[in-house]
């Protein structure tokens, strides 16, 4: 997802997937996949660089961002519970069976 900004200036958090194209005429129009049109106040250049900056957030996995590190640290193991996952069962490992 992208944040943009209508040109009435309400901002507007669109899915990336479905652009397909852009355009200026002056202003820049976003066609999409479902055939809505946007007209935002950001260039084409911003969007695409937002475009680009959500595909490589997605590749590295950060795609939730600083939300996930929450989560993340309070699913963590503690001391001694190597091999368990988060219902807090054994794994695979010959010594759990």
């Amino acid at each position: 997802m992208i944040h943009l900004t209508r040109l009435n200036h309400r901002p507007l958090v669109l899915n990336a997937d479905l652009i397909e194209s852009i355009e200026v005429t002056p202003d820049t129009v976003i066609a999409l996949t479902t055939g809505q049109k946007l007209v935002v106040l950001e260039s084409v250049d911003e969007v695409v660089r937002l475009v680009v900056e959500f595909r490589r957030a997605i590749h590295r996995g950060d795609q939730l961002g600083t939300q996930m590190a929450g989560a993340q640290n309070s699913c963590s193991s503690g001391p001694g519970d190597e091999g368990r996952n988060r219902t807090g069962h054994g794994g695979n490992k010959p010594e759990d069976a």
